[in-house]
């Protein structure tokens, strides 16, 4: 294990009961996002050069993936890929409408490799959802601790509103208006078997 490379155990929220609403992505349009902010990351960069790639865990990391793939095919160069947990970054909890804080899975152990150093280079920070904006901050401090980036550029698949801090992306696959009581779901083929962006009704149980 090097300096780059830690390991924690994490708590793991249970999934709110909900109601499906409205497909939001399906999986052609999904393709058709990537690829897109392939194109945009390069373009905004000039190329992919001092370039590498952060997605947070767990969605984050595989839509960081495909994103690479898609870069890799244009550019014929690979950019490196690591992956960040924030859960011990966190200034907040999870609760439901009525103010309970949801009932919490075992713990399990999270991963937090970044093989390369950060110093100097420019991170693609990626998650699937952006809402208040408070797993970001989490995940900016967490990078601090592996080093000195030149820049960090932050992408979503979809910015649903709702911020609680002066947090932006700065590549954003949709930008759609939600209410409080609605959750946004990202599927990925990696991990839930299709790739799809799902609007749901989050039930309090």
């Amino acid at each position: 294990m090097n300096r780059y490379t830690t390991s924690h155990v994490a708590p793991r929220m249970t999934a709110s009961p909900s109601r499906f609403k409205a497909e939001i992505m399906n999986a052609p349009g999904f393709n058709r996002t990537l690829s897109r902010l392939a194109n945009e990351i390069i373009e905004k960069n000039r190329g992919v050069e001092n370039l590498v790639m952060v997605g947070i865990r767990t969605r984050g990391v595989h839509v960081a993936q495909r994103l690479i793939e898609k870069i890799e095919q244009i550019e014929a160069r690979k950019i490196p890929l690591g992956s960040l947990d924030v859960t011990l970054y966190r200034d907040d909890l999870s609760y439901n409408q009525r103010g309970m804080m949801r009932r919490m899975k075992q713990s399990r152990v999270q991963m937090t490799d970044i093989p390369f150093n950060l110093d100097g280079k420019v991170v693609i920070l990626v998650d699937d959802v952006l809402y208040t904006g408070r797993t970001i901050r989490a995940a900016l401090d967490a990078l601090m601790d592996f080093g000195r980036p030149a820049k960090i550029q932050l992408l979503v698949i979809i910015d649903r509103g709702h911020r609680e801090l002066p947090i932006r992306a700065d590549f954003i696959g949709k930008e759609m208006v939600t209410t409080p009581g609605e959750e946004v779901r990202v599927k990925l083929a990696s991990v839930d078997g299709v790739d799809a962006v799902d609007l749901v009704d989050v039930l309090d149980g």
